[in-house]
């Protein structure tokens, strides 16, 4: 993780102390197990919700919602090591999920976020079109729901490229900020790519994604790769931007996002705007 990390110049965010404190961000995922790094010096997993199981304590028996927030909130490798966390399981032991969990965790985040000062959303989940458009279709308008509602929402583009149009659902929205892997090349070129069957440029930018050290378990450390890994990245850069400037919007996040991205050289359907440079971020 600490080459992904000078590879997104985080050490400038670091050297100013910048750790996205007092921003919270909200993980869809499998849960979250109480990693020490999510509990010292204080615990920041100020919430958790289970739309799966039903339970009131915090778990995850898949392993990847640890894995994802580690990788934008925890206190050792995570992008915004001051952030504030939000966990909620949507995702069952085999990191499936159901339709009508999604749809209850995005009314739970509509009506709560101003409870738990949710700012950032990230969804590191996605599936292919499915043979009911109106599933999609209701999918895609509740990611849209909460970005009209003022939250930064962040989604990964999918493992299934590096084909055109093989963005993941709900990942297509014209609206939301998906993500892709910058480095995806090392592992069978898996990103997600554009454009969208409504011809929308996709990814928006991308972020390192392939074998990236994070939390496992209580105390563990553990490799993934994917775009779910490459997404967090983003969220945690954008609490690092809201802690310095907390009236931003989320249109003016895009913007924002848009003019700091490094150009890698590749399609605008292979990498949206680029790749993540915190240092530029912060500074422009």
């Amino acid at each position: 993780m600490e080459q992904t990390l000078r590879t997104i110049n985080w050490n400038y965010a670091s050297a100013r102390n910048i750790t996205g404190k007092g921003i919270t961000i909200a993980y869809l995922d499998t849960g979250i197990s109480l990693h020490h790094d999510f509990m010292k010096p204080t615990r920041r997993v100020i919430c958790f919700r289970d739309f799966v199981n039903r339970r009131s304590y915090p778990y995850d028996d898949n392993g990847h919602g640890t894995h994802v927030a580690g990788i934008g909130s925890s206190s050792k490798f995570g992008v915004a090591p001051g952030s504030n966390i939000v966990a909620l399981k949507v995702l069952n032991r085999n990191g499936t999920g159901k339709f009508k969990n999604m749809i209850r965790c995005f009314q739970w985040i509509l009506n709560n976020k101003d409870t738990y000062q949710i700012r950032i959303v990230n969804v590191s989940i996605g599936m292919p079109e499915t043979n009911d458009p109106f599933k999609t279709e209701e999918l895609i308008s509740w990611v849209n729901q909460l970005w009209d509602a003022g939250l930064i929402v962040c989604i990964a583009g999918g493992n299934l490229g590096p084909e055109p149009q093989s963005i993941t659902i709900p990942g297509t929205s014209h609206k939301i900020i998906t993500v892709g892997s910058s480095d995806d090349r090392y592992d069978k070129n898996y990103s997600g790519q554009g454009p969208t069957k409504n011809c929308v440029i996709k990814p928006d930018l991308t972020a390192p994604g392939t074998n990236i050290l994070s939390c496992y378990g209580a105390s563990h450390y553990i490799e993934k790769s994917g775009t779910s890994m490459a997404t967090p990245i983003v969220s945690g850069a954008i609490a690092l931007y809201l802690e310095q400037h907390p009236a931003t919007t989320n249109k003016m996040m895009k913007l924002k996002l848009r003019s700091s991205c490094d150009n890698l050289g590749y399609p605008p359907n292979k990498q949206g705007w680029g790749r993540i440079n915190i240092q530029k971020l912060l500074v422009h």
